[in-house]
């Protein structure tokens, strides 16, 4: 059963973009829609009065941020051969052997290579533009997104109740308790997750963003917003954010290593805060989700199914995890467990026991003669 679902998931990956990302919303949402319905709104019009809003909030914020990314992102691709041109120069100098062989062969060649990798980018979003026209799957993905999500979402969020009650009437009214004990365990780990891990990306995004502006690091502003935002993969955000803005301040900086030695300073302070501050209160104890476990999850089920996978891969991580751990215990309560568990008197104690035993039957035998013979 399990192999069909993951075969079917690999084979209609592309067409289940859309439905993952509404089921995604929809578990999102309805936590929402249950709170506005407590309050006395009908639940068709809570649905849909959340759905347009976070529909306008989300299109608000693309037709603001793509430009201002798009354009940085421009500034900084324009920008990139003179970044090498500057690192080759400071790694060529004489009087620095070390730097000269630590870097500068690979900066030599990574600006050799700067002309066939834009002719290589050139021909591949000539090739990508006409497959556009041409096939029409990333208008198809594009519209999908746009359109199928939301209608999936609305639907989602407006029977979520009744699909629940349904799910739950399908398990055996002895595993119910079960089930549901098991169903809240995943429901917490997942929402935790989310919304923890949601709010710190946030954080480290602002921080990383307002602190390389302030010192006047060039890009500083997408990169810092970038590494925040990357960092839903624990630990990737920070380091992709240091060597690239580290690269760009030498760069820039140099030979002044106090403004240099600040952009490493800025990003271990920000993962300082983020294990040690903010980890613990944002996401909080409960979630038993190890940072290794959910970049391996991210990993794994990106590579296998695509961004359909990176949407799936926390649920799915969270629900294994809870799953083992129930798993584990109901091994230890077992007779099995118990039974490996059971100490083993050592032999030294046991040739001890037998040789008290043997001497206590001699002299109750003795006792019984000594008791005959009077």
């Amino acid at each position: 059963m399990l192999a069909a679902v993951i075969a079917v998931v690999a084979l209609l990956r592309e067409v289940l973009l859309p439905f993952v990302a509404g089921m995604v919303l929809a578990y999102l949402l309805d936590p929402v829609a249950n709170r506005i319905e407590r309050l006395g709104m009908n639940r068709l019009v809570a649905t849909l009065v959340i759905i347009v809003v976070v529909s306008t909030a989300i299109a608000l914020l693309i037709a603001l941020i793509v430009p201002v990314i798009i354009s940085e992102l421009a500034y900084f691709i324009e920008s990139f051969p003179q970044y090498l041109r500057r690192l080759q120069s400071l790694t060529t100098d004489p009087t620095r052997p070390w730097l000269s062989k630590l870097v500068g062969e690979g900066l030599s060649e990574a600006e050799r290579s700067l002309g066939e990798l834009t002719t290589l980018a050139s021909s591949w979003l000539g090739t990508f533009l006409r497959s556009i026209w041409s096939g029409g799957r990333a208008l198809l993905s594009i519209f999908s997104l746009a359109v199928v999500t939301p209608i999936v979402a609305f639907y989602l969020v407006y029977d979520w109740n009744r699909m629940i009650a349904a799910i739950d009437n399908w398990v055996p009214p002895a595993r119910r308790d079960t089930v549901r004990a098991l169903a809240r365990e995943v429901d917490d780990t997942i929402s935790g997750f989310v919304r923890g891990q949601s709010a710190l990306c946030l954080v480290l995004a602002v921080y990383y963003a307002l602190a390389l502006w302030l010192i006047g690091l060039k890009h500083g502003l997408a990169i810092g917003f970038a590494a925040g935002l990357i960092s839903f993969i624990p630990y990737l955000g920070s380091l992709s954010g240091l060597v690239i803005s580290t690269c760009v301040a030498i760069a820039q900086f140099w030979p002044d290593w106090t403004w240099i030695l600040l952009v490493p300073a800025i990003f271990f302070v920000g993962q300082f805060m983020a294990d040690y501050v903010l980890a613990p209160y944002l996401v909080g104890r409960r979630v038993h989700l190890s940072p290794v476990w959910v970049m391996f999850a991210l990993f794994a089920f990106g590579y296998l199914f695509g961004f359909v996978g990176l949407l799936i891969a926390v649920p799915l991580a969270a629900a294994i995890g809870v799953l083992m751990r129930f798993a584990l215990r109901q091994y230890y309560a077992s007779p099995l467990y118990a039974a490996a568990a059971a100490p083993t008197m050592p032999l030294r104690e046991m040739d001890a026991s037998a040789s008290t035993s043997d001497s206590g039957d001699k002299r109750t035998r003795a006792s019984q003669q000594t008791t005959r013979m009077g």
